[in-house]
C-alpha cells in the first residue's frame, strides 16, 4: 500500500519540488496539498493522509497551531515538520503540538523519503540527540517546561507508572542516546530496551520518543543546560 502524503507549505515552488519527489517513488503518493495551516485542516476533512509534511511559517494559521489540532483529532495522520533553521523555536513548539519530528528544508531526498517512512511506521524521525539540542537551547525560554515561565518543577504523576529500569530508560532516551547505546549501558538487549520504550509510551499515553524527550524535560528528570547539553535532575 502506498504512503499518503500531503504537502503543507505556502511556498508553491516547494511544494513542487517535494512532489516531484515524491511522486517517482512506488511506495508513495501525494494525496493533498495547502498553502498555510487553515486550509491544511479544511482539506483534511475529506482527504486521507498518513504523513503530513508541515512547514511552520506560514499565513492565516501556522504549522504549530495546525499542528496541534490535527494531532488532536481521532486517528490524525503523523506530522513531520519542515523548517529552515535547525534550531528553531517553532520546531521546539510543534514537538510539544504533537508533531513526530522534523527535518529542514534543504534535506537531501533520500533522507526525507527515509523519514516519511519511518514516520509511517510509528517511529520518530529526529535523532534524539537533535531534539535534546534543540531542546537545550529553548526549554529555559518557554512556559510549562522545567525551567521555563510557568514550569511546575518536576513530579509528574504519570511518571509513578513507570518501573525503575523504565524511568532509567527514559533518562538515557532523553539524554539523546540510541537504543543501541542504551543497550550498550544498561548490558540488555538492544530488543529489550525496544520492549522498555515501547511500554513507557504506552503507560505514558505518548506517541513516540521526540514525546518522551519532551516529557523528560517538562518533568525536570532532565535539565537544560544551553550549548553545554542536558544534565540528569
Amino acid at each position: 500500500m502506498s504512503i499518503r502524503v500531503m504537502l503543507v507549505d505556502d511556498q508553491v515552488l516547494l511544494r513542487t519540488g517535494f512532489r516531484m519527489v515524491l511522486a517517482a517513488q512506488p511506495d508513495m503518493e501525494v494525496v493533498a496539498e495547502a498553502g498555510d495551516g487553515a486550509e491544511a485542516l479544511e482539506v483534511l476533512r475529506t482527504a486521507e493522509a498518513d504523513v503530513v509534511l508541515m512547514d511552520v511559517r506560514m499565513p492565516k494559521l501556522d504549522g504549530v497551531e495546525a499542528t496541534r489540532r490535527i494531532c488532536g483529532r481521532e486517528g490524525a495522520p503523523k506530522v513531520l515538520i519542515l523548517t529552515t533553521f535547525d534550531l528553531d523555536e517553532y520546531a521546539f513548539s510543534a514537538l510539544k503540538a504533537g508533531a513526530s519530528g522534523f527535518m529542514l528544508k534543504d534535506v537531501p531526498p533520500g533522507e526525507l523519503l527515509a523519514a516519511i517512512r519511518a514516520v509511517h511506521s510509528g517511529d520518530a524521525v529526529v535523532a534524539p540527540s537533535t531534539t535534546r539540542r534543540l531542546l537545550d537551547r529553548f526549554a529555559p525560554m518557554l512556559p510549562g517546561t522545567a525551567g521555563g515561565r510557568g514550569s511546575g518543577g518536576p513530579g509528574r504523576p504519570e511518571l509513578e507508572r513507570l518501573t525503575d529500569r523504565e524511568r532509567e530508560v527514559m533518562l538515557l532516551v532523553a539524554q539523546g542516546l540510541s537504543n543501541g547505546e542504551i543497550a550498550a549501558r544498561l548490558v540488555l538487549s538492544e530488543a529489550t530496551v525496544k520492549t522498555h520504550v515501547g511500554r513507557i509510551l504506552t503507560k505514558l499515553e505518548l506517541r513516540d520518543r521526540v514525546q518522551v524527550v519532551v516529557m523528560a524535560y517538562e518533568s525536570g528528570l532532565v535539565r537544560a543546560q544551553g550549548p553545554g547539553g542536558a544534565t540528569r535532575a
